[in-house]
């Protein structure tokens, strides 16, 4: 009987989706509060940036490990929060979204960087985010689908397109770093 299993990711892949999980932590509290409770923060840059680097697997076990750190009480979501309470309530569609994009955009961009496709999944996954979260917050505090683009979507719109539009810029930057060969950057 053969003992000997071969693992999906190698030792690297996992340091590297570990960094890549502790990094998406401390974005939660790279963060603005706005007078109406919500934050703007660097988490879904950096959750488009990481979807839009990495495969498929590992984007959304990146995003999966930040999501399972916060649902059991380690403050890794906005504004230093966590646990169920935070996932399920008012802004907890936000979170649910990102793991979402962690998903959608490895599939939609494609394997080869293409600017152009990659900007444009990147923007699209900004809305989605926006979207999810302002239905989520209409569902979860049964308030009107007005009120709740106001509260969730309108605030944020503007700066996630920008930011979203940078990490698509920024890919090919980090693929080098990340992979340190060229010949990695068109794999998946």
């Amino acid at each position: 009987m053969d003992t000997k299993t071969k693992s999906k990711f190698s030792t690297y892949s996992i340091v590297i989706m570990a960094l890549f999980a502790a990094i998406l932590c401390v974005s939660a509290y790279i963060s603005i509060p706005l007078p109406n409770g919500t934050h703007i923060t660097l988490l879904n840059f950096v959750i488009t940036l990481i979807a839009l680097v990495f495969p498929l697997a590992e984007s959304f076990f990146i995003g999966l490990i930040w999501m399972l750190l916060g649902l059991v009480g380690v403050p890794v979501f906005v504004g230093g929060q966590a646990g169920p309470g935070y996932l399920f309530g008012t802004y907890g569609g936000f979170s649910f979204a990102f793991i979402f994009i962690a998903i959608l955009i490895p599939i939609f961009r494609g394997k080869k960087y293409n600017r152009i496709r990659y900007t444009i999944v990147a923007m699209l996954s900004a809305v989605l985010v926006d979207a999810v979260g302002s239905l989520w917050i209409m569902i979860a505090s049964g308030c009107s689908i007005k009120a709740a683009f106001v509260a969730g979507f309108l605030p944020f719109i503007a700066l996630d397109l920008v930011k979203a539009v940078v990490a698509a810029q920024i890919v090919p930057a980090f693929r080098k770093l990340i992979y340190l060969r060229r010949d990695v950057e068109d794999e998946d």
